[in-house]
């Protein structure tokens, strides 16, 4: 799939999508459009609300310290299709999205489940549905 397709069909149709099974590149893919569009956001909150100052600690906004308010909506916006993806990734290596709570347990959970999502598809169908298409 092309990296405009992945990003659409997960933005679009299988938005709160929990079912199911997503190939690693479509995994992969969505991530790195997360991250790339935080970098961005974070550049323009830097540019547009950098002299903000609200009375929070230290006189900055709470949202400077901790990401500007376009990176925050924009994260808010995709946290439903970042877990919908993921564990749509772990069905795919025949896990059940419940792994996802791993990531309580910093940084052994963290490392554990970024293994697991660079594992490959299990092929053939699994519990979780048929294989997905490349």
């Amino acid at each position: 799939m092309r990296f405009q397709t992945i990003i659409r069909t997960c933005l679009t149709r299988d938005y709160a999508n929990f079912s199911g099974r997503a190939t690693r590149s479509e995994f992969w893919l969505f991530i790195l459009f997360f991250l790339l569009a935080n970098i961005v956001l974070s550049l323009l909150d830097g540019l547009i609300f950098g002299g903000l100052s609200m009375g929070a600690g230290n006189g900055r906004a709470w949202f400077i310290s901790n990401g500007g308010p376009l990176e925050f909506l924009f994260s808010l916006c995709v946290v439903i299709p970042l877990l919908a993806v993921s564990v749509r990734r772990l069905h795919d290596i025949d896990r059940s999205g419940w792994w996802l709570l791993l990531h309580v347990l910093p940084p052994v959970g963290q490392i554990i489940l970024f293994v697991f999502m660079l594992g490959r598809t299990r092929p053939g169908p699994n519990r979780f549905g048929p294989e997905p298409r490349p």
